[in-house]
């Protein structure tokens, strides 16, 4: 897990100082480890409820990028406000590492599908504003392509797993 927050940690932060070869290998590199990790679900929860977590997520995320990709409004503030929630998310789930409190446990849960939710919507929306630069094929333009794959692919898999919490039947 460690290893997953420093490979997301590069890219993020220094995608730009390094080649578009080394951070499409980070990024593979992070899907094939994120990969191994995530497959403890496949000993905790039940097949069904893992595909039917995946078809609930698969079709909100579908919607939730079709609106933020054509939606006229501008989702700036709805962004921000988002990762200033996530923020108190990260810390309330951090908190009750340590508490275990069952009700403060759901309600991260119900805060992370919403955030994830919508956060799918302004990142697609951020990548689209992104593109029009016109640097097509360009090593930047690959970087940017990098960036815009891993923060939807952490939207997806974040959804993934606030709603298992709720649609997982465990074995």
């Amino acid at each position: 897990m460690i290893a997953e927050v420093v490979l997301v940690v590069c890219l993020t932060g220094f995608v730009k100082k390094m080649s578009a070869t080394t951070a499409t290998v980070i990024f593979f590199l992070y899907a094939a480890l994120n990969g191994f990790t995530f497959s403890v679900i496949f000993y905790v929860f039940t097949m069904e409820s893992i595909a039917a977590t995946f078809y609930v997520t698969a079709g909100t995320f579908g919607a939730m990028a079709f609106y933020g990709y054509v939606t006229k409004k501008d989702l700036t503030t709805l962004g921000n406000i988002c990762l200033m929630v996530l923020l108190g998310l990260i810390i309330a789930s951090i908190v009750n590492i340590f508490l275990y409190n069952d009700m403060l446990y759901w309600i991260t849960s119900i805060a992370g599908v919403i955030i994830f939710t919508l956060l799918t919507a302004y990142d697609v929306q951020k990548i689209k504003k992104m593109n029009i630069i016109g640097n097509e094929g360009t090593e930047e333009d690959t970087k940017e392509s990098i960036q815009g794959a891993l923060t939807l692919y952490l939207d997806f898999i974040n959804l993934f797993l606030y709603l298992l919490r709720f649609m997982g039947e465990k074995k």
